[in-house]
Parts: structure tokens; C-alpha cells; sequence
């Protein structure tokens, strides 16, 4: 596959997928705020609306402005901005699967950082899933993208290592 066309995918992917962030962040504070826990599917689902100002189960929420300022928007954003370069500049070599998970990374770490400057640290979180007591913590699409993007390059990573293993 040409590198061009990997290229306009991890594009297309981030435009789709910080845009399905961004509305899903906007309808969570416009329907879900200030209201009562909705739950669905014999309460395998769980919307509820809370604003994080920490990083994944509010880690770090209880950092200064300045700390977090520079650990949880600055810091992740550096990374982001090189795994974008990285993406480019080695898309002829990467696999099409690989790309599409870096824009996964991408696009969910882009989507709360621009929820950590724009709205002063604080990240809507809406969605919970689990059974009785056992539990998800809360979370966003962007936490979807980006956890989705992480595992799919673990697996991948694994299922390389487990050809090359048997190959030799």
C-alpha cells in the first residue's frame, strides 16, 4: 500500500474519531450533567457525567495546575506530536494495522489534552461498563481510542514475534 494513502487514513481516522470525541464530550455535559445516573442493559451500562481533572481513574488529580500542566498536557503532547512525525515519516514502512492504531493513540490523547487546556484540567467522562460490584472507571471515547490503539499494537507486536518465532 503507497505511503500516501496510509498517510490520509491516520488523517482520516484522527478528523473522525476527535470529531466522535468532541460530540460525544458535548451531548455527556448537555444531557448528562446535573442528572441522575442512567443505566442500561440490566445496568451493564452506566452513563453518568463527571469531570476529571487527573489523568486514566483521575491519577494525578491532585497535582498542583503547573505540575499538571506540564505532566498531563504538555508532556503526553510532546509525544503525540513525535508519534505523528513518526507515523509520517515511516509510513512506507509501517503496516497499514500499525497505522491505524497510532491514529488511535493519536486522536484519544489529542481529545482530552484539548479538554485539559481549553476547560481549565477538566476532562467529561460519561460512560461506565461492568456487572454488580465489578466495574469499569469512568471514561470517554478518547479513553476508548486510546486503549484500543495500545492494545492493537500489543497484539500485533505479539503476533510478530510469535511468526518470526516459528519461521525460525
Amino acid at each position: 500500500m503507497k505511503p500516501v494513502f496510509k498517510i490520509a487514513l491516520f488523517f482520516l481516522i484522527c478528523f473522525f474519531s476527535i470529531g466522535c470525541d468532541r460530540v460525544t464530550k458535548d451531548l455527556a455535559k448537555e444531557h448528562l450533567a446535573n442528572t441522575e445516573t442512567k443505566s442500561f442493559l440490566n445496568d451493564t451500562v452506566r452513563l453518568m457525567y463527571v469531570e476529571n481533572t487527573g489523568a486514566a481513574l483521575s491519577l494525578g488529580s491532585e497535582l498542583s495546575k503547573t505540575a499538571s500542566f506540564w505532566l498531563l498536557s504538555i508532556l503526553p503532547l510532546a509525544f503525540l506530536i513525535l508519534l505523528v512525525f513518526y507515523s509520517i515519516n515511516n509510513a512506507a514502512k509501517l503496516k497499514l494495522s500499525q497505522i491505524i492504531f497510532f491514529a488511535m493513540i493519536f486522536s484519544g490523547g489529542i481529545g482530552n489534552i484539548i479538554d485539559r487546556i481549553l476547560y481549565d484540567r477538566h476532562v467529561p467522562d460519561f460512560m461506565n461498563l461492568g456487572i454488580n460490584n465489578f466495574r469499569t472507571g469512568i471514561f470517554n471515547f478518547a479513553d476508548v481510542f486510546v486503549s484500543i490503539g495500545v492494545l492493537g499494537l500489543m497484539i500485533s507486536l505479539f503476533l510478530k514475534k510469535e511468526t518470526d518465532r516459528r519461521m525460525n
